[in-house]
């Protein structure tokens, strides 16, 4: 931990090491559970419909409690108290999840939507209070290596349970015993979060200036978009978030009810991204500790409206595992920028309500995306008739894909030209960084990494101190 994040404070160093096995065990959670929560409305007999309610309802109104914890943790002056409230309350959320669709058949889907939003309540209620003790712990000058780390750690684990999570379901639906697998894999996520919740509890809370709770009313808020970093930021990772749920939530019902992908494919399938994901994330926090997170959302946000439309080409097993490994190479960037471009936006006494406006905005634009991806789900034709010919969709849901991929490059081109770099960085291309990443080995990087930190970090400055550094 040292070698990522150096501190001469021995109690934000122990916070640090817990912080990173609380995103471990944390990750067990969702790749073991979450993860898996639309197959379960699938085999529950949801409809597209409900898939996009269960995918956007829950997110949105879980948004609404990060301005209560920010409101609350200001009047109250708390921080902790306030994420332990969240965390405890979200593993108890896992046992309605499970009984009540099992104990009301008639009603599961429903009754599963509504413990689903009880479950992201609870973690929305310690996300802003989580957020501002994270940035006043981590050093500024490593917190893309740190949270790369995290990440990264997070990442494994969330591909080990995931796969765990896939091979128990495929071994009870082998035995006709599908549902006692979704029981197992939930009660293991349960537990994952009580062993977090351990972690959490062992971290120190620093000392703040303050959550000041004044953000402007959201009319305000568009008219001083040309004059705030933090709104054109929030604004465009709204919009874009809006774009990618047109689609997201509708992959799972695609590859289960539409190719009749088995457990087994559907989780090598996700997991294939998750893995990409662990292999490159320490290469982008190098890259965002270097050159900035402008550079990184640029290069990540022009090439996300691609992935949604390369499901089209074909429904080959090993051509989607391609495209999934690819989209998490570009996920993973894309997200570790953004999170800290918070970080580098946000004076720290007011983090906790800013980033709480910030998912707000977040959670609005998911409900409204995966909705209309619901609702063009149910209304787009299966053929299309052009010159006489007509050409028909493998499954309907290829048109929603389309369609999202042209709303994210709208996105992309819109505000992408706007977002300015915080930090003073030396400066890159675009086309530099793509041929930086291209060119860099990830297995070669985690080998690097592991076995050979202190020689990869003198060969690194002395590659930044020659006149090629800014390519």
């Amino acid at each position: 931990m040292s070698e990522h994040t150096p501190t001469s404070d021995p109690v934000v160093e122990r916070s640090l090491r817990h912080s990173v096995r609380d995103a471990a065990a944390y990750s067990v959670m969702t790749g073991a559970g979450e993860t898996y929560f639309s197959a379960f409305a699938v085999f529950l007999k949801a409809s597209t419909a409900q898939v996009a309610l269960l995918s956007s309802l829950p997110p949105l109104l879980g948004s609404f409690m990060q301005l209560l914890s920010a409101w609350w943790g200001h009047r109250r002056g708390i921080r902790k108290p306030l994420i332990l409230a969240g965390v405890y309350l979200q593993a108890a959320a896992w046992l309605p999840l499970m009984l009540l669709p099992l104990l009301f058949p008639d009603h599961a889907v429903p009754l599963l939507i509504a413990s689903v939003i009880i479950y992201h309540a609870a973690g929305h209620l310690a996300t802003p209070q989580w957020s501002s003790m994270m940035g006043d712990l981590v050093p500024e000058q490593t917190r893309g290596r740190f949270f790369a780390l995290r990440t990264r750690v997070a990442s494994v684990m969330s591909f080990i349970a995931l796969i765990a999570g896939g091979v128990i379901l495929h071994l009870f639906d082998s035995n006709a015993l599908t549902i006692a697998g979704y029981l197992v894999i939930f009660t293991i996520a349960a537990l994952a979060r009580l062993v977090s919740i351990y972690h959490l509890r062992c971290m120190d809370d620093p000392p703040r200036t303050g959550a000041l709770f004044d953000l402007p009313a959201p009319r305000d808020l568009f008219r001083r978009v040309r004059h705030s970093a933090f709104a054109r930021f929030s604004l465009f990772y709204a919009f874009m978030q809006f774009s990618v749920a047109i689609a997201s939530p509708f992959f799972t019902v695609y590859m289960l009810r539409d190719l009749h992908f088995t457990y087994l494919m559907f989780m090598a399938n996700t997991a294939a991204s998750v893995l990409a994901q662990f292999l490159t994330l320490n290469m982008w926090g190098r890259i965002s500790d270097r050159f900035g997170n402008r550079l990184i959302l640029a290069t990540t946000g022009l090439i996300i409206p691609l992935l949604p439309a390369l499901w089209l080409f074909s429904a080959d097993y090993w051509y989607l595992l391609a495209v999934q490994a690819f989209g998490g190479l570009v996920w993973a960037g894309f997200s570790l920028s953004a999170g800290n471009f918070i970080y580098d936006l946000v004076p720290s006494p007011k983090r906790a309500t800013y980033v709480a406006y910030h998912n707000v905005l977040m959670g609005v634009g998911v409900f409204l995306g995966a909705l209309l991806g619901g609702y063009l789900g149910m209304i787009l034709p299966d053929q299309l008739t052009l010159g006489g010919d007509t050409y028909r969709w493998g499954s309907v849901l290829l048109g929603v894909f389309l369609i999202s991929s042209l709303a994210r490059l709208i996105v992309a081109l819109t505000f992408i030209p706007q977002l300015r770099e915080v930090r003073e960085v030396p400066p890159m291309s675009v086309s530099g960084l793509i041929f930086r990443v291209s060119h860099v080995h990830a297995f070669a990087g985690v080998i690097f990494d592991v076995i050979l930190p202190k020689r990869r970090k003198r060969g690194v400055n002395e590659r930044h101190r020659g006149p090629s550094s800014g390519d």
